[in-house]
């Protein structure tokens, strides 16, 4: 096995793990969620923009902090993937964590360009077998995002139990 050069599904691998961050499992075939999980997407859906806006209770960031961040590191991703040289060399990090989110309308942006810029992400992501092979550290960032992703989407579920996907248990019928 080369270890310089990706294989060709590379990138419908990793966008397959985006797509069921993102939006959920596709039917059963499940390798992060439980199947039948809504993804991040439909999980924050019922969330009020008081609940987003609101520090956990533990006195850590807000689910709102913690989308705007994910929006944050998938714009900067994007920028990467539509062929900006270095956009993580000004990324302001700290700057994504103070989302104040002060009405619905401001949350429902928020998730639509949280939206927007996963989608994008993933189709930039699935390109990735027409590309040439990426150097190791574009490659660690791509594989990177799938984690980054993931990270946060637990981390939204700690905050507030109805983001929560269903139990294995749940999805098995057995108690």
């Amino acid at each position: 096995m080369n270890a310089t050069a990706p294989t060709p599904d590379l990138g419908s691998a990793l966008a397959a793990l985006l797509v069921e961050l993102v939006d959920g499992p596709p039917g059963h075939e499940a390798y992060m969620l439980n199947p039948g999980d809504p993804g991040l997407l439909r999980s924050l859906a019922p969330i009020p923009w008081t609940t987003a806006a609101a520090p956990a209770k533990d006195g850590g960031a807000p689910i709102a902090a913690h989308v705007d961040h994910i929006l944050y590191g998938l714009s900067l991703m994007n920028r990467w993937a539509a062929g900006e040289p270095n956009p993580f060399a000004t990324a302001d990090w700290a700057a994504s964590w103070k989302r104040n989110v002060t009405s619905e309308a401001e949350w429902e942006r928020l998730r639509g360009e949280l939206s927007d810029e996963a989608h994008r992400w993933i189709e930039a992501v699935k390109s990735l077998g027409d590309a040439p092979p990426l150097d190791p550290v574009a490659l660690k960032g791509v594989i990177a995002s799938v984690a980054h992703l993931g990270y946060h989407l637990g981390a939204v579920r700690q905050i507030d139990a109805r983001t929560r996907g269903p139990r294995q248990e749940e999805r098995q019928g057995s108690s």
